[in-house]
């Protein structure tokens, strides 16, 4: 079948492959944003009918693209449709040195330097329409380690939570893997029938060069997370594919991460069955995605449940005998 031959992934630092112009899931539309050092490109979904109970800010692994969250190999792969249907705004930013940026950052932006640039593009969808309960932001492999870094440093007021899939603290290969072709397919993909049929073909269009600079930086996470982590003050959330080859997610591997994340006032680990690195191409995508709505949900909740002074009565309960 065409769909198990090799994904084809840009080798690190190369000029970007040309594609035709991928194809969007309805109710989907491309969007820019101003960060001020940068412009970035994405992708947007609003719930069709009322207000967005939150903003979900959607940001994507090395050497793909925001495409990775509108997967187009089955309808339900998308989380862009999803999280509309279920009320929520959702936006996917192409992170620095992807998309609309390529050319302007042939070769990426660091960890760091990517951090401070998504929060002033959170700022900016935040200030430009009313997000509901708050945001909630969503990384993937290399952009969890953003979406951690973005909420210890330069979280929003209205951060609700963290929610990371497929990154750990501790690598399970040598960080030079990462520049090396076949080696990424294995790591990225896992076994080829966790995807839809089409997967491969349409994956073409999301895969994009990993910015050398960013390449540079994947080796230095595990130091690095043991500053970041302890400053991070929402609820998290972690997902590890069952079949995770990157990252090592044994037990003692997650409750040294857990550990790390002391100052959260909760942390969730949840497994992932039948899914490979690459959740949201996959089959398991929309119960991966369920579960990133439900944790937005609870995480509503809770704030909702803070904004409440001690001692206040619920609009209708009576007061206390």
């Amino acid at each position: 079948m065409a769909d198990r031959t090799e994904t084809p992934v840009p080798p690190v630092g190369t000029a970007a492959v040309v594609h035709p112009e991928p194809s969007v899931s309805p109710g989907v539309r491309r969007i820019t944003v101003d960060t001020g050092p940068v412009t970035l490109s994405g992708l947007r979904s609003d719930p069709p009918h009322s207000p967005p109970r939150s903003l979900v800010v959607a940001l994507h692994g090395g050497g793909t693209s925001a495409g990775y969250f509108d997967g187009q190999a089955h309808p339900d792969l998308s989380l862009l449709t999803l999280g509309a249907r279920l009320g929520h705004r959702v936006v996917a930013l192409d992170r620095p040195g992807y998309g609309a940026s390529a050319t302007e950052l042939p070769d990426g932006r660091t960890l760091l330097e990517q951090a401070a640039d998504l929060a002033s593009a959170v700022r900016q969808l935040t200030r430009a329409e009313p997000v509901g309960g708050g945001v909630l932001l969503l990384g993937h492999s290399f952009a969890g380690k953003l979406a951690l870094t973005l909420a210890a440093r330069h979280a929003p007021d209205d951060l609700l939570g963290v929610d990371v899939s497929g990154c750990g603290t501790r690598l399970a290969v040598p960080p030079g893997q990462v520049r090396h072709d076949r080696n990424v397919r294995r790591l990225n993909w896992g076994p080829l029938g966790l995807y839809p049929p089409g997967t491969f073909q349409a994956a073409a269009t999301v895969v994009a060069p990993m910015p050398a600079r960013e390449a540079d930086c994947v080796g230095a996470w595990e130091q690095l997370s043991a500053e970041v982590l302890p400053r991070v003050r929402v609820p998290v959330r972690l997902t590890f594919a069952e079949h995770e080859a990157w990252w090592r997610h044994g037990d003692d591997d997650i409750a040294d991460m857990v550990a790390r994340l002391a100052a959260a006032p909760r942390v969730t680990v949840d497994r992932m069955p039948g899914a490979g690195h690459n959740i949201s191409l996959g089959w398991a995508a929309r119960a991966y995605h369920l579960r990133v709505l439900a944790f937005a949900e609870e995480c509503l909740t809770a704030a909702a449940g803070r904004a409440v002074p001690a001692g206040a009565v619920p609009t209708g309960a009576a007061p206390p005998a």
